[in-house]
């Protein structure tokens, strides 16, 4: 059972409950990562500036502590050997990073923000892209990965995906009013071997994250919608058009 089911948000109009443990979760990642070096150390483990001409720049916000969202630098290395800038940092960082961004996006160096969550970092997803909305910033894509409690979504962002575990930990997220954009809550309990701890880490899992962001950032099309079922593997030596097919739909 999730007792935070009964949150109503951070961007929207939060309970002072939801709000107050949002403050104090913060507060414990800020304490522990000035109490231990290695926090500091890894705090943006993984930053590689725009290369070239590239004008977009993938975000990742890993969650309370650095070393139970590792599967985000994983995602972070597959999408450098692809060309794609990106940033690895602990939530707590999220406020900065958004005038970190929209500094870029202003100076015309940046041109399509893309962010990736896991667990409290997806809890902070919502608070980044209403800021940076503040700040006079779109976000181009958004991907939450298990939030921990449930959040109201506001400010622009073209497509907001958030994957959470339904039997588990996660919560969808709710739009308020002032969203716009568009919203998907989809919930991934039947990837196998997937689970809070691991859902970023999760192979499958990572696919759907990299195919989403390669979508936006290269213009390829994305062959089914994450709203679909989780995707299965595909049958060894399947070489008929019907068992083709068939793999499709399932992925």
């Amino acid at each position: 059972m999730n007792p935070n089911r009964g949150c109503t948000g951070f961007v929207g109009r939060p309970s002072f409950l939801c709000r107050s443990s949002w403050r104090r979760l913060q507060a414990i990642a800020i304490a522990i990562l000035l109490l231990f070096p290695i926090g500091i150390n890894t705090a943006r483990a993984v930053t590689q500036p725009a290369s070239g001409t590239s004008t977009a720049h993938v975000y990742l916000l890993r969650g309370v502590l650095n070393i139970f969202s590792l599967g985000l630098d994983d995602i972070a290395l597959k999408l450098k050997a692809q060309g794609i800038p990106v940033t690895v940092a602990n939530f707590a960082s999220w406020s900065s990073l958004a005038e970190e961004a929209a500094a870029q996006y202003k100076s015309g160096r940046l041109k399509t923000i893309i962010l990736v969550g896991h667990s409290s970092g997806a809890t902070a997803l919502p608070d980044m892209v209403a800021k940076l909305d503040q700040l006079g910033v779109p976000v181009k894509l958004a991907i939450g990965l298990d939030s921990v409690f449930r959040a109201s979504l506001s400010g622009r962002v073209g497509r907001y995906i958030n994957f959470y575990i339904a039997n588990g930990a996660g919560t969808p997220v709710e739009k308020t009013r002032q969203f716009q954009g568009t919203l998907e809550n989809v919930n991934v309990q039947g990837v196998p071997g997937v689970g809070h701890m691991s859902i970023e880490k999760n192979e499958i899992m990572q696919q759907k994250v990299i195919k989403e962001i390669d979508a936006v950032v290269f213009g390829r099309s994305v062959t089914t919608s994450a709203a679909q079922k989780p995707q299965q593997p595909a049958a060894v030596g399947a070489v008929s058009s019907g068992a083709a097919r068939a793999t499709s739909a399932r992925n």
